[in-house]
């Protein structure tokens, strides 16, 4: 090793044990009782160690392998991060036979990341109700003293779902968060300078786990935020909400958004309420509740207007466009997108400007004006690959290859959705991927590639299917009906299309179902079933005229003529 790195190892280790002696010395007294009871514990004995953040968790298991009244006890690590775990005692068993126990010295197990499988919703997770059940089978399978280092939340949905097993435990110990860890954890989160949208899942994941802790830090469970720590705990709340959404888990946001939403209201902060609302407004679209979703975005531009605050007002705006692009209230929804890029114009703000130059060019999509939306897509393209984001130019990629699609220039299609699928799997985005493999379906479906098409659209629907998107199911049901339809595998296909139709009902989708009760309508033109033919064709003219969709309506009236004749 060169002399420059060992100076650098030498200077790591010696901050390293500032931290650790830091650490000790600010929970002194809770570590001097953690230590009585290592010493003391025998056999089975249970104890838990309530610490919020990792770093610290290192701190600790650092600073008591190397405390002189510890120098006789064999510490073991395990680890538990797999969120699925449910035979806790299992694995323990298995981790105990392949540890080498030291001479004369006690074993003592400190678990960690069990939090992982606990996790932060619902009810009795599997890993508790299975802790609570075997308790008694402890004391002669795992006949060495536990510690469970877990956050603040965890610790309390172990002491409600799994009574039996908290009721033995012997000892509670509480750290405090150093101010260093706490300023690192609010840097790496509410300071961050990416937005949590645009991070990798894994990242994203840790970002959401940093969050829970420092929301236990300024709002422990079971106790209400002091003044000085409101503004913080609105701040986490709201920013995990935002987290929730990302991964399209809106009931998960609510819960945080709503708590945030009634923090707003006990100091004056306009904007962070306003950004609450629109939060709230975002929850109901994922839920496709769009009349809820209308009047939260409605509210936070009211706010937003009454204070003169023009970028909450342009934020506001892009917001009502999507609930409007969702209703296909096409020429609406270009309204509030052109409301709100003038703002972003006026503000110079290049980035959001990219943001609503790809909804604009939804609308024109949409609204089959190609050439429209392709320039749109492109100006939206080029402002996220002068900001470096990755991750919003796979979105403009894929929308690029619905354009190419539709104008029937399959390569460029293709190659499009490859770019933006890329990206997706490079930022761990399986959601996202799902509707480009969708897509990538249909190209391979347009060129009578149909095992392909096939092939992406199973990839699709079991991503979607994984996220428990129903909703967006439909379509890749639908799909996968067209393409046994065209192999002439025709309980199959109208099996899909009912389970398609089923959806878009359940959600009231009226427009969609439309394109679904057409292809029953094919398909029994093709097995001979006139009579069944005509009803669903005549259905699916209906719902056309109603949606003023001239070209539907004219195919639609073209083929029941065809029928009449």
């Amino acid at each position: 090793m060169s002399s420059s790195n060992k100076l650098s190892n030498q200077h790591k280790n010696s901050e390293l044990q500032a931290e650790i002696g830091k650490f000790i010395a600010y929970n002194k007294d809770e570590f001097a009782e953690l230590v009585t009871f290592v010493d003391f514990a025998e056999k089975f004995t249970l104890g838990f160690i309530e610490i919020n953040f990792t770093p610290d968790i290192d701190l600790l298991i650092a600073g008591l392998q190397q405390n002189p009244q510890c120098q006789e006890i064999q510490f073991v690590v395990l680890d538990f991060p797999d969120g699925n775990l449910r035979f806790l005692r299992d694995e323990l068993v298995e981790q105990l036979a392949k540890i080498t126990k030291e001479t004369n010295k006690k074993l003592v197990l400190l678990i960690r990341n069990l939090e992982k499988s606990i996790g932060v919703f619902g009810d009795y997770p599997p890993v508790l109700q299975d802790l609570n059940f075997v308790r008694d089978s402890y004391r002669k399978t795992v006949p060495h003293p536990l510690l469970f280092i877990l956050p603040d939340y965890a610790i309390s949905r172990l002491a409600k779902f799994a009574p039996d097993f908290w009721a033995w435990k012997s000892g509670l110990f509480r750290f405090k968060t150093t101010e260093l860890t706490r300023d690192r954890a609010i840097a790496n989160t509410l300071n961050a300078d990416i937005n949590i949208e645009r991070l990798p899942t894994p990242e994203q994941q840790e970002r959401i786990d940093l969050l829970h802790s420092l929301l236990m830090e300024y709002h422990p469970t079971g106790e209400i935020p002091s003044p000085e720590h409101l503004r913080n705990c609105c701040n986490i709340l709201n920013e995990l909400g935002k987290a929730y959404l990302s991964q399209h888990k809106p009931i998960q946001a609510r819960e945080y958004l709503e708590k945030a939403g009634k923090i707003t209201k006990q100091f004056p902060d306009y904007s962070l309420e306003i950004e609450v609302i629109n939060q709230l407004g975002k929850s109901y679209q994922q839920q496709r509740q769009f009349e809820s979703a209308n009047s939260y975005h409605q509210q936070a531009l009211d706010i937003a207007k009454k204070q003169k605050n023009r970028p909450a007002v342009a934020n506001s705006l892009f917001d009502l466009g999507n609930v409007s692009l969702h209703m296909r209230q096409f020429h609406q929804a270009r309204g509030y997108y052109q409301q709100a890029l003038e703002i972003y114009i006026e503000f110079g703000d290049r980035y959001w400007s990219a943001r609503t130059y790809h909804h604009l060019g939804i609308v024109a999509q949409e609204l089959r004006e190609y050439d429209q939306a392709r320039d749109y897509y492109k100006q939206a393209l080029e402002i996220f690959i002068e900001f470096g984001d990755r991750y919003s130019s796979a979105n403009t990629y894929h929308n690029l290859g619905i354009v190419a699609q539709e104008l029937r220039e399959y390569d460029q299609a293709r190659d499009y959705y490859q770019q933006a699928l890329e990206i997706f799997i490079e930022f761990g985005d399986r959601y996202s991927s799902a509707g480009t493999y969708h897509q990538l379906g249909i190209v391979a479906q347009r060129l009578r590639e149909y095992d392909q098409a096939r092939d992406y659209y199973q990839q699709a629907l079991e991503i979607k299917i994984e996220f428990g998107d129903r909703y967006s199911s439909a379509r890749t049901y639908h799909n996968l009906g067209y393409v046994a339809q065209e192999l002439r595998e025709y309980e199959q296909a109208r099996d899909y299309y009912q389970q398609a139709l089923e959806i878009k009902i359940e959600f009231g989708d009226r427009y969609s179902q439309a394109l679904t009760l057409y292809c029953l309508g094919r398909l029994a033109q093709a097995e001979e079933n006139y009579a069944e033919a005509r009803a669903n064709l005549q259905t699916a003219l209906q719902i056309y005229v109603e949606y003023q969709d001239e070209y539907w309506s004219k195919v639609a009236r073209e083929i029941l003529e065809g029928l009449s004749e």
